[in-house]
Order: structure tokens, then sequence, then C-alpha cells
């Protein structure tokens, strides 16, 4: 079937601008496709194919290439040669590196799908698709994303669902073009505050990571649909607020001092504060900030700051959380009492 479906297209010669050649469990790209000089698109998904054929370079008027659900290890060096290429599809290989110089001749490049692979790192090179609208790589092993990424002018959507992200690098507030930005599934704790700089971002999930607060500003983004469940946003509870104090007192200010001093392993504090005891146990009664990691006594509302979420954004129905107004919040003040703070109890 695949070798008259090749004939067909090989007797229209210059002419033909569309080959497709799915599931015919093709495992190796036909050589005769330079043959083919005028084609447009390039369909051989669900096939056994593991190599890119050299022959392909001479595809220079390619816009559309589907090699989804092949054997691919690689983001083949062939691809720069593509310089008409507007839409790549990748998914479903092993591809677990870029080779060197894929990404140097797709400046018209619109959509790479990299869906279902191998991905642990992507190259700094990708900076290089200039083009670039669409960018896709769900589920594969990523534990982070260049800070190149984010120069990309042109981005308007970004899928990085189920990788094994921890961060998202700041430089994210050059995308100013983003609109839709999915990091569902992973393992990031915070969001960089360049994030509230996307006016344009209209979809965001961030579902089934483990963010507890978000950074400020972030009610002022002009959200349609907002995406949070599976995050430990409410599994410890706050402590009551205590009522704010335009000064503080003698005792707070002095605590404060130390047991920071003591965190940062002041060898002089640590020496000396072996010989009094009363201080130590007052210490002992001391508190840590888990949004700015500071240390305090009694007294402590600085960093406590709630908003509602705007009437705009369209909230996933299935959250467990109430109320709304302190999930949306820009910080969340965790004061947990540390019974052997910086070690005291146990000097």
């Amino acid at each position: 079937m695949a070798e008259r479906l090749l004939i067909r297209a090989l007797k229209g010669g210059k002419y033909t601008k569309i080959v497709t050649l799915n599931e015919k469990k093709v495992t190796k790209m036909p050589s005769v496709l330079e043959r083919l000089p005028g084609l447009k698109t390039l369909d051989l998904q669900n096939n056994l194919i593991s190599k890119v054929c050299p022959e392909i370079s001479t595809l220079t008027q390619l816009t559309t290439l589907n090699l989804g659900n092949n054997l691919l290890e690689e983001v083949p060096e062939e691809m720069k040669y593509l310089t008409s290429l507007k839409k790549l599809h990748l998914f479903g290989n092993r591809i677990h590196r870029f080779a060197p110089g894929a990404c140097d001749g797709l400046q018209n490049l619109i959509l790479l799908n990299l869906n279902n692979n191998q991905l642990t790192w992507i190259p700094q090179e990708i900076v290089r698709l200039k083009s670039l609208t669409y960018l896709s790589l769900n589920n594969n092993q990523l534990v982070s994303i260049p800070r190149e990424l984010c120069f990309l002018e042109t981005l308007s959507e970004l899928q990085l669902n189920y990788n094994q992200l921890i961060c998202i690098p700041e430089e994210i507030k050059f995308l100013k073009k983003l609109q839709k930005l999915l990091l569902s599934r992973n393992n990031i704790e915070y969001l960089p505050e360049g994030l509230c700089n996307l006016l344009n971002l209209r979809i965001l999930d961030i579902a089934g990571n483990v963010i507890q607060m978000f950074p400020p500003g972030f009610q002022g983004l002009k959200l349609k649909e907002f995406y949070c469940e599976g995050n430990p946003l409410f599994l410890k509870q706050p402590v009551n607020a205590v009522k704010q104090e335009d000064v503080w007192s003698l005792q707070e200010t002095t605590s404060r001092f130390i047991m920071n001093q003591l965190a940062a392993k002041n060898p002089f504090l640590m020496q000396a504060i072996k010989w009094y005891p009363q201080v130590r146990s007052i210490l002992s009664q001391g508190r840590k900030c888990a949004i700015c990691g500071k240390y305090f006594l009694a007294t402590w509302l600085e960093c406590v700051k709630f908003f509602p979420p705007s009437k705009n954004w369209k909230i996933s129905r299935n959250l467990r959380f109430v109320p709304l107004q302190v999930l949306i919040c820009s910080y969340k003040c965790f004061n947990q009492r540390d019974p052997n703070l910086f070690g005291i109890a146990q000097v």
C-alpha cells in the first residue's frame, strides 16, 4: 500500500503537494522524497521510523511535517534545512535530545509539538525559533526550562503539563504575548513575580503542584480560566493574626534580631547564648514565617495580604477550599512554632 501511494505521488513530480503514509508500518523514511521538491505536507505518523533520511533536506518548500508516534530518539539535525516549515509534530517518540543545529534554520516555525517523549532538558538554541507561537512539551521529564525560552517574543501558548519542573524562571515576564500557560502536575513550589507581568495571559493551569502562595500582584492578572486544585494551599492553618502594633516592644525587636542571627549561625551569639538559660527559654517560643523565612516572637503581620479573585476569572469547580478569598491571596503566612528553634532547647 505504501509503495502504491509513493508511486502515485512520484508521478505528480514537482506538482505533488501532499504525501500521507499514516499507519503503513514504514520503517525507513523514503529517500525518493527528494524527487518531490514542491511538497508542502508530509504525514508519516504512526509508523516505525527511527531516523530521518538525509534526502529530506531537499524539501525546502515543506510547511507541515508530522512524524508523531514513531521511534525517533532525537530532534534531527536535518530539520534545519526545512526553512519553510511552519508546523512540526514529533509527539509520541523516544526523543531525549536535540541534535546540534536542529533549530538553526527553523525561522518560520510556528508550532512545535514534542508531547510524550523523554526530554530532560531543552537547549538554549530554542531561542532561534523566532516565529514560534505554540510550544507543547507535555509528558516529558523536564526538571527545568532554559531562560532563553522566555525570549521567544511571539509565543502565545506554552504547555508543560506532566513534567518534573520545580520552578519557572523569572524571565517568563518577557513572554508578553503569552495567552495560555499550562503547568499542571509538576513539582513547582512557587510562581515567579514576573508571571504577574503577563497582561495578555488568559488561561493558567497550575493544578497538581506544591504551591502554597501566590506572588504579589497575582490578583491583577486578567485571567479567564484559572485551575489550581491539588496544591497544598490549605494543608496548614494560618495562625490568628495578632493586633498590629505601630511600635514593637524592645523584647520583640531584640528577640527578632537574635533569632535571625542565630539562624544565620552567627558564631559569637551561638557561643554566648549558652550562658543565658532565661533568654534561651524566651527564644524557644519563637516562630518562623513560612513566606519570608524570618523569625518573630509574638507579633507578625508584615507578610499577610488577602485579595479576592477577579470577577472575570473562571475558577475550576472541583476546588475543595473555602473561602475563595483566602485561596486567591498574594501571601499566606503559616506561622509555625518550633520548640527546638535553632537547637536552643537542646543546649
